[in-house]
């Protein structure tokens, strides 16, 4: 796998980390290991404006060739929150808890059907739970009682055979090392040579183990993963080139209608649209209140709620621009393009509060509202288009980011720019008209 990841152009070396520390800080079953794809400099790349997310595509397609794996694709620091968000190392787990493995694994690979044929779905799997060879040994209770023996005698023997039993400690200078008595590896591995183990009666004699135990290679559970006491099994996906919440309550939907799950059993998702969740709650707060303090201002700053409203009104169509260019770049309304629409929010009145201020005292010195009303538009016409541009275009490499923070800067920037734009025609052509209109009666007063 990492000969083949090699092989991008992009991808500077490639190196995997298998097992765990001896401070197990990030304990991992064997079978998981971490694969870290360095990248080159995109100016050495042979298309420096390749997206990301297609690099990923092309890696996966490659890797999936190779059978006898799952992968999922992920950042660093994006699976350590992930993992501490949810206990999960993709964007979504749904965990299926229950007590009898058999139907978690049936329930789970249910779930995992509905995932994958959800629009936007990617590295969709079944956590690892069976699979393992073991050998299983059965007791034959009425031979061990004609014998004279016991299920511990029985245990006790092959966990000493097969599993090793500590005999001592070796002692060298200053280090110890624990002396294990157990049967050769050729014995250990050969089912049909352990059959013939003798067993050690109460009376001196012998038999071998096939006559008091029955025993079977077969595969049995390779993992049983726990929370809160109950046992579970997750499915895991990661969300690409589609909003994470939509992508949520599309699966939560489907599942409920398409997945029975048996009494005693039960589903809780989690991921990194419990972050979504938690900060769109914030923002359902925090936005409404920066809009009321907004208007408070404007009403303390023009002591009239008349030109506070008309100056407030550049928000909504600033907030229009931004939602239209997201939807012409085919971006998702996510935490960071909320994020925008606050700091959007301040830049329209800023430009309505240059205009209205300035009308408003030409048409009080001069005392001819219409004249007043073209006078200052035109006047006031380059501070407005100035702080458009500076503040749009210093959104521009932002918005045309590809590289690192790009899913965070590129919804930030592009809701700036497409909101600046709307909120300037607004503010150079509508801002005066409603400014006339609703001063006129004021005038004829």
């Amino acid at each position: 796998m990492e000969q083949r990841i090699k092989a991008f152009p992009e991808v500077e070396k490639v190196f995997a980390r298998i097992g765990t520390a001896a401070v197990a800080t990030d304990p991992m079953p064997p079978n998981i290991a971490d694969s870290f794809v360095i990248l080159k400099p995109r100016s050495q790349w042979p298309n420096p404006n390749k997206p990301r997310d297609e690099l990923i595509a092309e890696i996966q397609a490659a890797v999936e060739q190779l059978p006898g794996n799952n992968y999922e694709f992920t950042q660093p620091i994006e699976m350590r929150f992930n993992e501490l968000i949810s206990g999960v190392r993709a964007d979504l787990g749904i965990k299926v808890f229950g007590d009898d493995l058999d139907q978690l694994l049936t329930a789970a690979n249910a779930v995992l059907k509905v995932v994958e044929s959800v629009d936007g779905a990617a590295d969709a799997r079944v956590e690892q739970v069976t699979g393992l060879p073991m050998l299983s040994v059965h007791p034959k209770r009425m031979a061990l009682s004609r014998y004279g023996l016991t299920v511990d005698n029985l245990q006790d023997l092959v966990a000493a055979g097969v599993g090793g039993e500590n005999a001592g400690l070796i002692y060298e200078g200053d280090r110890r090392f624990q002396l294990v008595v157990r049967l050769p590896e050729v014995i250990r591995r050969d089912v049909d040579s352990l059959a013939d183990l003798p067993v050690p009666l109460p009376g001196g004699d012998y038999v071998p183990l096939s006559e008091v135990a029955g025993l079977e290679l077969a595969p049995a559970p390779n993992q049983i993963s726990r929370e809160n006491g109950k046992r579970r099994v997750v499915v895991t996906a990661n969300v690409r080139d589609r909003d994470l919440g939509g992508f949520v309550e599309e699966i939560k939907g489907r599942v409920r209608q398409e997945v029975d799950l048996p009494a005693g059993y039960w589903l809780d998702y989690g991921g990194t649209f419990e972050q979504l969740e938690s900060a769109s709650q914030r923002l359902a707060i925090v936005v409404p209140v920066t809009l009321a303090i907004i208007i408070a201002l404007l009403v303390m700053a023009f002591r009239s709620l008349k030109d506070a409203l008309i100056i407030f009104s550049g928000v909504p169509l600033a907030l229009t621009g931004g939602v239209l260019l997201l939807w012409l770049r085919d971006m998702p309304l996510s935490i960071s393009a909320g994020v925008g629409f606050i700091a959007l929010s301040g830049v329209a009145v800023l430009n309505g509060l240059v205009m209205v201020a300035f009308i408003r005292d030409l048409w009080h010195n001069q005392g001819d509202l219409v004249s007043a009303v073209v006078e200052g538009a035109l006047i006031r016409l380059r501070p407005v288009l100035m702080t458009a541009l500076v503040a749009s275009l210093g959104f521009v490499p932002m918005a045309l980011n590809t590289g690192t923070g790009a899913e965070v800067q590129r919804p930030l920037a592009t809701v700036v720019i497409g909101g600046i734009i709307s909120s300037t025609l607004l503010t150079l052509f509508v801002l005066p008209i409603l400014y006339t209109l609703l001063h006129r009666q004021d005038e004829k007063v």
